[in-house]
């Protein structure tokens, strides 16, 4: 078996043991008679030296001709150098080249993003890029940790939908063999069906919006981390939702402080994230914007710059609850006095919403009321209006972007970087 080189550098190895190591070259230089070669693979990077009398002659002209992001497999034995990077090295006893590489296209830096974008099938091998997986990693295996200790079942909902949850506008239209459907927007509603046999379900599964936005925090498709609770009230989720984003965020810390410092972002920021998290209300977000010379109206929605600068107030995630019930999801619990109980969490420091969610409206007449004022055929949600017939109780429940919680937690300043083929409006390829 390979050792893998995170262990080398730890010190699993004795000095002189002799190992086998595969990688991709980094950087390759030679003095004549010794060659000094890096290679990475998917735990780190460790220094190869090779040099005349230690190999074969063979050997020795295998390592002189190494390229970027050439593919090899060594012998070599374990030294302690503190000259070395990670004070560790490689004294090549045998190399084998396995892929040839010539004229990578991606070298130094500066690239146009776009070019980078062509070239991402290479592009995510980048330090930056497998940084950021790792952490991404790391956030979804701790959802789910969470979801598991607290008594929540994952499910598998369906991605081809009949119907809209979010909207028509941002649909993705799809022929269905002789029908019409549209790839998911979001698996709440049927996340909601299954919450009266298993109460509190969770599901993380790919979404799609046909939103044509060009900012920095939109994604046509990305991951949805979406959770249904039966029994449960918009206040009580509050609650809920502190414990899992602080979960989220000091697991991930704990495990990838090496990967978000080399992003530039702070891990003990997010490893010493507790709640509670400030919240305030929409009314209490428009005083504050037009305190801050914001000319927004009442019943408006926020957007990006909005957003922005209400976070620019805190340095913990915010809760924004009760916003006006004409710019939010026919689904959302009535408030009374045209709101609803609602709540967007907002990132701090202008990494924008990355949770959205509400209590569910209950009462069937409201629910049809607003499917017809939005132009919707309530027929054609006969099944979810079922729900409220037959045993309905009081529930809510989220959606969570995990794009955008890893943006924030990388300090990534674009959500096409967290993920490995991004979908946007402009960009389908490769």
């Amino acid at each position: 078996m390979l050792a893998k080189i995170k262990d080398i550098l730890s010190g699993n190895y004795s000095d002189g043991e002799e190992i086998e190591v595969g990688g991709w070259v980094v950087k390759n230089r030679s003095s004549g008679k010794i060659v000094f070669t890096t290679i990475r693979d998917s735990t780190g990077e460790i220094q190869v030296t090779t040099k005349k009398g230690n190999v074969s002659d063979d050997d020795l002209m295998t390592a002189d001709s190494l390229s970027l992001e050439c593919s090899v497999r060594l012998k070599a034995k374990v030294r302690t150098d503190a000259r070395a990077p990670g004070g560790k090295e490689l004294v090549s006893t045998g190399i084998e080249l396995v892929g040839c590489a010539q004229d990578y296209p991606i070298f130094g830096e500066g690239h146009n993003p776009e070019v980078l974008l062509d070239l991402r099938h290479l592009h995510v091998r980048s330090k930056e890029l497998v940084a950021i997986m790792k952490v991404k990693d790391s956030v979804l295996n701790a959802a789910r940790e969470w979801f598991r200790n607290n008594s929540f079942y994952e499910v598998t909902p369906p991605i081809i939908m009949s119907s809209s949850c979010e909207g028509g506008s941002t649909l993705f239209e799809i022929k269905y063999f002789d029908e019409k459907a549209y790839l998911s927007q979001s698996a709440q509603l049927y996340l909601e069906s299954l919450i009266f046999g298993l109460e509190n379900v969770y599901a993380i599964t790919p979404s799609f919006r046909a939103e044509k936005s060009r900012t920095t925090r939109h994604l046509a498709e990305y991951w949805h981390i979406e959770a249904e609770m039966a029994w449960m009230g918009l206040y009580e989720m509050l609650n809920m939702l502190e414990d899992l984003v602080s979960y989220i965020c000091n697991k991930t810390a704990e495990e990838r402080a090496e990967e978000i410092r080399s992003l530039g972002s702070d891990p003990e920021y997010f490893l010493n994230l507790k709640p509670p998290f400030p919240r305030i209300t929409y009314d209490d977000a428009i005083r504050i914007l037009h305190e801050d010379g914001y000319r927004i109206q009442w019943g408006e929605d926020f957007g990006t710059h909005e957003e922005r600068q209400l976070s620019m107030h805190y340095d913990k995630p915010l809760f924004i609850t009760e916003y006006p019930l004409a710019v939010k999801a026919f689904y959302m619990k009535d408030a009374g006095n045209e709101k609803v109980l609602n709540v967007d969490m907002i990132g701090p420091k202008g990494f924008g919403e990355i949770i959205g969610g509400s209590e569910r409206e209950t009462d069937l007449g409201l629910l049809e009321g607003r499917l017809r004022k939005q132009g919707e055929d309530p027929s054609k949600y006969a099944w979810y209006l079922d729900l409220r017939r037959y045993g309905s109780v009081p529930h809510s429940g989220f959606g969570m972007g995990a794009e955008r919680l890893v943006r924030w937690i990388c300090g990534a300043e674009h959500i096409r970087d967290t993920i490995p083929y991004p979908r946007t409006i402009s960009r389908l390829y490769p």
